[in-house]
């Protein structure tokens, strides 16, 4: 089983802040998403069930490097990174747009896109957009199979991949053919420590870099058809009232005259 996982740093949310109309972003390098972490460590562990190699595709700048090396420490064995100025501030419609030009690149490098990547995973979101429409967006621009929300792979025989997919009061299992296209949930898996082996490794291994040339992109087939207008954090909450009682008979009391007096209003 060949597996590509599509990894994205994300700054770390906690040292995000908005001035303004403007989003300031951490001086740090950034980490990888916190989601796609299940989805790498899945990747690997699908490598180990079914053999074949873990591929790892971003999208993204250069400062990425830090957080795909971290993927290839973990035990991923190829990566690409696709960086272009043009790609800049992409909307989750233009990165699935990206990406899935992208695979294909990649499955002309590796092959053959049918029949040797058989399965694309990444998680289910990011920290940093929230859209969750990535995956999904990607499998319809490649006409593969698409299933959100993995929480376990069960098997993969014959060409098939079975899954877990969860729902509200369960899950459902869903039989796909190969290549699917998949998004996952942190159930999926634990994610591994890295080993000093792992680091010493993945020092050592190559970042295949493509440009927008590289995958026959240009500006206007990768512009976002969002545009972001207004940035502004949200306003602060109304400072609460409290109901005045010695009793809690007092107090549903006054509360039901309050709300009484607010409906007469």
């Amino acid at each position: 089983m060949n597996i590509v996982v599509l990894m994205k740093q994300t700054p770390d949310i906690s040292l995000v802040r908005v001035n303004n109309s403007a989003i300031e972003l951490p001086d740090s390098p950034g980490t990888v998403n916190p989601f796609d972490e299940y989805a790498v460590e899945e990747g690997i562990r699908l490598k180990e069930r079914f053999g074949g190699k873990t591929i790892i595709l971003t999208l993204g700048s250069e400062k990425a490097v830090s957080s795909i090396r971290d993927c290839l420490a973990l035990g991923a064995d190829e990566a690409y990174l696709v960086t272009d100025p043009l790609f800049a501030g992409a909307d989750s419609q233009a990165t699935a747009k990206i990406l899935a030009v992208a695979l294909k690149k990649l499955g002309e490098v590796d092959g053959g896109f049918d029949g040797e990547i058989d399965i694309v995973i990444g998680g289910k979101e990011s920290a940093d957009e929230e859209s969750s429409q990535t995956p999904a967006a990607i499998a319809a621009l490649l006409g593969k199979p698409g299933v959100n929300y993995v929480k376990k792979i069960v098997d993969f025989k014959d060409g098939l991949i079975t899954m877990q997919r969860m729902t509200e009061d369960g899950y459902d299992l869903i039989e796909s053919p190969t290549p699917v296209i998949i998004s996952c949930i942190k159930e999926i898996a634990d994610p591994r420590l890295p080993s000093l082996k792992g680091k010493m490794a993945a020092k050592k291994k190559q970042i295949v870099t493509w440009s927008a040339a590289d995958i026959g992109l240009d500006g206007n087939t990768a512009k976002s058809p969002t545009e972001k207008i207004k940035i502004s954090s949200p306003p602060p909450r109304p400072a609460g009232q409290f109901i005045e009682g010695a009793t809690p008979a007092e107090v549903a009391e006054s509360l039901y005259q309050k709300l009484k007096a607010d409906q007469a209003l």
